[in-house]
């Protein structure tokens, strides 16, 4: 049993796509959320320069005293992950894993998409996941660097975005793909948008839910699982910027009132 609060970590909003995930499947623990929305979005940037961030991310976390931390941006794990696991005696996981694990259980015809910041396109991360799962799936990927700044000016569910999903989300269509990895926690915000342009024949895989999973797995095989105490979970937020805004938008997603979220430097 351990009853200090689990560590999430984002550049934005997304990760509260993980979040919710998280506070569905392990209800009893307390959780201490970080958003770097300072310095979103990552996926542009250098991987030197995210596993700066990432690491100040993580410190900040640890001086939370968290027992463990889930990395909830593509970007940052597909850059960062295995350099934290190297560097933290802690455990730490992200989404790309979970994501091609459950993109390879979903397709029927073996033609996956994969939609990303241009980071975790380019790094291939899904890529080798899936295809170490099953080489025989095709892959086609496309880097979608609108919909984060779409997000988080809080225009998921606008033209604007129906536009520009169309654009991006042709060439997928007519490769025939019949799964379509969300590899952004942002683009779940967009899962309305996005799935009026591809249509009910295509699944979106959303790789929150089982990282979800994977997060409660590690906890239970670890004996650090929250002891029922009789007290109410405790969620904390931090981010690096406009706390305002987050809260807005948060509160929307969340479907809970936001009493307090406090702007930090990292």
């Amino acid at each position: 049993m351990n009853n200090r609060p689990i560590g999430v970590f984002d550049s934005g909003l997304g990760g509260l796509t993980v979040l919710k995930e998280i506070m569905k499947i392990t209800p009893n623990e307390n959780i201490v959320y970080f958003g770097d929305t300072a310095r979103v979005p990552y996926g542009p940037r250098s991987k030197e320069t995210i596993i700066k961030y990432t690491f100040q991310a993580i410190d900040f976390l640890i001086s939370k005293n968290v027992k463990a931390i889930v990395i909830a941006c593509n970007t940052a794990t597909a850059r960062a992950l295995k350099e934290a696991n190297e560097k933290y005696d802690i455990p730490i996981l992200g989404v790309i894993e979970a994501g091609a694990r459950t993109a390879v259980y979903t397709t029927k015809n073996k033609v996956v998409g994969i939609i990303g910041t241009d980071g975790t396109i380019r790094s291939k991360a899904y890529n080798a996941e899936i295809s170490k799962l099953d080489p025989e799936i095709k892959i086609v990927d496309k880097s979608c660097p609108l919909f984060v700044p779409i997000v988080e000016e809080g225009w998921a569910n606008t033209d604007i975005a129906s536009l520009t999903a169309k654009r991006y989300l042709d060439d997928l269509m007519k490769e025939g793909i019949d799964s379509l990895v969300l590899g952004c926690t942002h683009y779940p915000l967009l899962k309305k948008t996005i799935g009026e342009i591809v249509g009910e024949k295509v699944t979106l895989v959303n790789p929150a839910k089982e990282t979800a999973k994977d997060l409660k797995r590690i906890l239970d095989e670890n004996d650090m699982l929250r002891g029922d105490i009789g007290e109410e979970p405790k969620y904390e937020y931090y981010v690096s910027d406009i706390p305002e805004k987050f809260a807005a938008i948060a509160e929307e997603f969340l479907k809970k009132e936001i009493d307090d979220i406090k702007n930090v430097r990292i």
